[in-house]
């Protein structure tokens, strides 16, 4: 008998509207509604397992004592909340997808106690030494390689020629008046930016932040790479517009030093190992059921 078949009877018992939209999301990015018939049964298979676990740890004894505030599903609910714009879309949206606040209530409740139940589970792993962080580090020697970063600002004049004021000629005289003021007064571009720029990046100066190699159009990019800290561009043009960079510093490739990534790696591993406990653990459980 097939996984789909032999599950047909736990999935018809486990309808969960709470599950079936978070799983919808995560497998296939989109809401329940969407979904095709056959990814519509992928998930209710996903979702009827997923119930099945989380009874088999609600019933360990691990999840006697084991209580959730009501202030954190509170705020479980509001974060949920905050996606829609309106508090009316939330409900609409809900009462589409079969749930009452109730029922959310209850399914974050749930949630927030498997959880609470798994990391107690996982809270006595043994920490992670220097030693194997380092023995990490040097295993995977190429994750740390780090290409070379400019982060640079730039200055945005869009070309339109249906509006005035726009036209390449206009937009052109525009940008090689603020390119000839900057390259009296470099340190002025962040203003320079802010009071011209066409771009989002106006309102932090036109700030890009640190760019690698070839994030950029490429008429920016080989521009980019070529120039030293605190230097100004030539006019440069994209099919967005004239554009007039500035490189503030530069990031050499290379190789992330150990001490530098050390605590991201402790904090990997850590958790890592505290995901293998639990799911040793869960595995474990539902075979002492089965």
């Amino acid at each position: 008998m097939s996984e789909l078949s032999s599950s047909s009877a736990a999935i018809a018992a486990t309808v969960s509207p709470y599950l079936t939209i978070k799983h919808a999301q995560a497998l296939f990015a989109t809401s329940p509604e969407q979904l095709t018939p056959e990814q519509r049964q992928k998930v209710s298979v996903v979702v009827a397992r997923q119930r099945e676990i989380e009874r088999s740890i609600l019933s360990s004894r691990q999840a006697a004592n084991v209580l959730v505030r009501s202030d954190a599903i509170d705020q479980c609910i509001q974060e949920i909340a905050s996606r829609f714009a309106t508090e009316a879309e939330f409900i609409c949206d809900m009462a589409r997808n079969g749930l009452s606040l109730q029922n959310l209530r209850e399914d974050v409740e749930r949630d927030l106690r498997v959880e609470a139940v798994l990391e107690a589970v996982s809270a006595h792993v043994s920490p992670v030494s220097n030693l194997e962080t380092e023995l990490f580090y040097y295993l995977h020697y190429e994750r740390f390689q780090q290409q070379e970063k400019r982060t640079l600002r730039h200055i945005l004049i869009t070309i339109n020629e249906e509006m005035k004021g726009s036209s390449r000629a206009e937009a052109l005289t525009r940008v090689e008046v603020i390119r000839d003021l900057l390259i009296k007064f470099p340190d002025r571009f962040a203003e320079q930016a802010l009071r011209n720029s066409e771009c989002p990046t106006a309102m932090q100066g036109g700030l890009l932040g640190q760019v690698p190699r070839g994030q950029l159009f490429p008429e920016l990019d080989a521009a980019a790479f070529a120039m030293r800290p605190g230097s100004i561009s030539e006019i440069l043009e994209s099919p967005m517009g004239f554009h007039i960079l500035r490189c503030e510093n530069i990031q050499p490739a290379g190789v992330v030093p150990l001490t530098t990534v050390r605590n991201r790696i402790r904090e990997q591993m850590l958790k890592t190992r505290r995901e293998n406990r639990q799911r040793a653990w869960v595995r474990g459980l539902m075979e002492r059921i089965a």
